[in-house]
Order: structure tokens, then sequence, then C-alpha cells
């Protein structure tokens, strides 16, 4: 199956869409029966060309990207992409076409790459699949309102033309339903790697009792709420405590201003963007992972801390209904009410004994969720898309 793939995030660009990315071609990588092309964005001023194993090309076509702004894509880097894609496939596909013709094309993200997809379909005769991601389905992020507006009738269309709609959790599903009420979807979850993410078993001191959460600093993301109720938690807690918080975005200034406005700035550490691969040494060092987030779709940050041990407290949207269970591995919270929240983590804090049975839980359903069954399941998806 020859396999074209579409995704402006790949690393080091974006987030969860691009750890998603990367650990499917690494499990397709694998397979002698696949031979998969991605197209995606370039930090650098021209064409990169790269492989992984024999079978799996990575193509970054340079979109003038923003080196100081690597998680988050702006409406100029996406409109920059998909231009630069387009003209980009059409001398590609040409060529490769003449060896053999691709198969289908994956698209991850409605907008850009479904439509890229639907150009492909419409000129070259390619069949597409959509992965849902998040973002590109109306109603998930406050930021975008005025785009989703505009942009219904064309989700509709796009999702109406694919082969198969893939969301990547129940949560999202259900969102991208009220778009398109008769819409067939198929759910395939986010993964997480269990032996690149795992816990520290032995010599974990709990004090301090750390609380992690790693996203964008972005107002969707919740973390303003966080830093409320961690001040109170740093008020009422007999234990040290503190809160690292993993990420940049354009609301870290504020962030940092309202610690200090709240005296707490020696229990708060902001640390930035982390590359990926050091990641599992800070859900190590954790004891609790918080993301009061006011929508998700299955995220990659909230798997690796359940796949490092982690209790999670989240609030109850997108995919963490699916990876949290009240009172067995975490907590649900609503962000908007600080001393609710403040009172759940200060729980936890007060009873280490949880802590440990929370995170052999977490362990325990994240066993269960291994990037080699998902990229399985994209698979089977093509396939049958392919037979359709």
């Amino acid at each position: 199956m020859k396999v074209l793939f579409l995704n402006y995030e790949y690393p080091p660009l974006g987030g969860g869409a691009s750890v998603a990315t990367e650990a499917i071609l690494k499990e397709w990588s694998a397979l002698l029966d696949m031979e998969v092309h991605l197209v995606t964005a370039s930090v650098g001023a021209v064409l990169e060309q790269s492989r992984l194993g024999n079978n799996v090309h990575i193509h970054r076509v340079p979109i003038g990207k923003n080196p100081q702004k690597l998680h988050s894509q702006s409406l100029k880097d996406i409109l920059v992409y998909s231009v630069k894609t387009w003209f980009f496939l059409r001398t590609f596909l040409r060529e490769e076409c003449k060896k053999q013709k691709f198969d289908v094309t994956l698209a991850f993200f409605t907008v850009p790459c479904g439509f890229i997809a639907y150009l492909v379909k419409l000129f070259y005769r390619i069949p597409y699949v959509v992965s849902l991601r998040g973002a590109d389905v109306p109603g998930f992020s406050e930021k975008y309102d005025t785009f989703y507006l505009f942009a219904k009738p064309l989700v509709r269309f796009l999702w109406k033309h694919a082969e198969k709609v893939i969301p990547n959790s129940i949560g999202i599903r259900d969102l991208a339903q009220k778009t398109s009420a008769h819409q067939p979807m198929e759910v395939i979850e986010n993964g997480v790697n269990t032996e690149t993410f795992h816990p520290k078993n032995e010599g974990k001191s709990f004090s301090p009792v750390i609380f992690l959460s790693t996203s964008r600093l972005t107002p969707r993301k919740g973390i303003h709420s966080l830093i409320e109720a961690f001040a109170l938690v740093i008020k009422y807690a007999k234990v040290p405590v503190e809160l690292h918080l993993i990420g940049e975005g354009e609301q870290k200034e504020p962030l940092e201003a309202r610690v200090k406005e709240l005296g707490i700035e020696n229990q708060v550490k902001f640390f930035g963007r982390v590359e990926h691969r050091l990641l599992p040494q800070f859900y190590q060092k954790a004891h609790v992972f918080v993301l009061p987030s006011k929508n998700e779709g299955m995220s990659n940050s909230a798997l690796e801390a359940l796949a490092s041990g982690l209790p999670l407290v989240v609030s109850g949207t997108g995919g963490m209904q699916e990876l949290v269970t009240e009172g067995k591995n975490g907590f649900f919270i609503d962000p908007e009410l600080t001393a609710p929240f403040a009172e759940t983590l200060l729980s936890l804090v007060q009873n280490q004994g949880s802590l440990i049975a929370f995170g052999r839980e977490s362990r325990q359903r994240a066993e269960l969720r291994g990037w080699d069954k998902v990229a399985l399941h994209f698979k089977n998806a093509l396939e049958q898309s392919i037979r359709k």
C-alpha cells in the first residue's frame, strides 16, 4: 500500500499531532508492505528530505517558520504550507505516479490538510481519509470561533467526500457530530510509548510533592486556573509542594507576572519548551499530572503522564473521560471553581497512599495503548478505504 500522508506538524514543529505522526511513522517504517510519503513543514529555507527505514519518506516544505514559535501555527503558517505543499505535490505526484500510483491519502486535520487531500482526489483520483485532531473541529477552541463560523460548510464538505473520518477520541467524535450529525466516524485514539514513558519506582521522594503540567501556555489550557488553585494548596499544605510548568505560548509572561503577584515564585517553576526526548525525566520526578484545559482531543501529555504512573487531575473534556476514572486513577475538576480545584489537589498531597495506588492504575491503563496498536488500526482503516 502506497500512502500519501499530510500533516503540517512534525517534530520539532507542533504538539500532539506532531508526536502522533512521528510515532505512527516509526511503527510503519518496520512494515514491508507499506510505502509512505509524509509532506510536512520545515523550519529551514529549502525543501528537506529524509527517511525512516527504507519505506517512510519525509518531505519538509519551507514555510518561513518563526523558530521561536515551534509549538504553535499561525494562520500565515497554515496558508503558506497549503500553497507550497500543493505546488510541491503537482510535480511530486506526477513523477511518483509514473512509478506506482498512491493508493490513499491520510490527512491529519480537516483544514488545511483535508482540503489539500480533496484537491489530490479531484485531480489525481486518490481517495482520502481525514483524522480529526481537535482544533480542526468546529467548537473546539474559542480562539477559532470566527473561523469556525465560516469554515463549517467547508468542513462538512470535506468530511462528506472522505472515505473515512477518524476522530482521535470519543469526545472529539461527539463534538464533530454537532457539525455533521449523520457523518459516519470511526474513533482511533492516540497511543503512548510505554517504554520511553514509565514510572520511576525506586528512590522517589515525596518532599516536595510535585505537580506537573505540560501544555501550550494559552487561555484554552487553563493554566491560569491551575496557578490560582495551587496558591491555595501552598497555603494549606503541611508538606512542601511545587508546580512545574512545561511549555511556551502567549500567556507565559502574564502567568509569570501573576505568580509574582501571589508571591509563590519559589514554588512555581517555568521550564519553557522542553525537547520531547527529555520529558520522561520530568514525569518521573513528578507526583501528580494536572491539565485543566477547556477542551482536548486525546491529549498526548495526559497519555505520557498515564504511562509514567501518575495520577491525573483534569477537566472532564474531550478524551479525558477515556483516560480517567474518578477516584481510581485521578479526579475531574472544573477549572473555573478555584476552591474545589485546590481541595482536589490538596487531597492528593495529604494522602500519599492514593498517589501510589492511582499511579499504578494509570500505568496499567497505559499499557493497553501502545503506538503499535494505533498504527495498525490506521493501517487497517486505510486498507478498508481503498476497498470501498
